[in-house]
């Protein structure tokens, strides 16, 4: 009787491998890399009031059914409440 796999190597038992990467350098990378291009001049308080800005406007000038819906989401914590209970604020 031949064996026609002799060349072949005994098969493996599969099953999960203990896979660990390191992205630490690479995060610190990439955060040297964010803060180079946000510039020396950049002021994260000022970016923040103007995402407050664009929210309001962003909810400024409703009609009634937006505005309904908007009282929905507000009142399933879905999204804040702005402008005193109002969407335009």
């Amino acid at each position: 009787m031949s064996d026609q796999h002799a060349d072949r190597p005994a098969a493996q038992p599969t099953g999960p491998v203990d896979f660990t990467v390191d992205l630490t350098g690479h995060e610190m990378t990439r955060r040297a890399h964010v803060m180079a291009a946000l510039g020396d001049d950049w002021d994260p308080v000022a970016a923040m009031r103007g995402e407050e800005e664009a929210y309001d406007l962003l909810y400024s000038g409703l009609d009634e059914e937006q505005q309904r819906l908007y009282d929905t989401l507000v009142t399933a914590g879905v999204l804040p409440r702005r402008g005193g209970g109002r969407a335009a604020a």
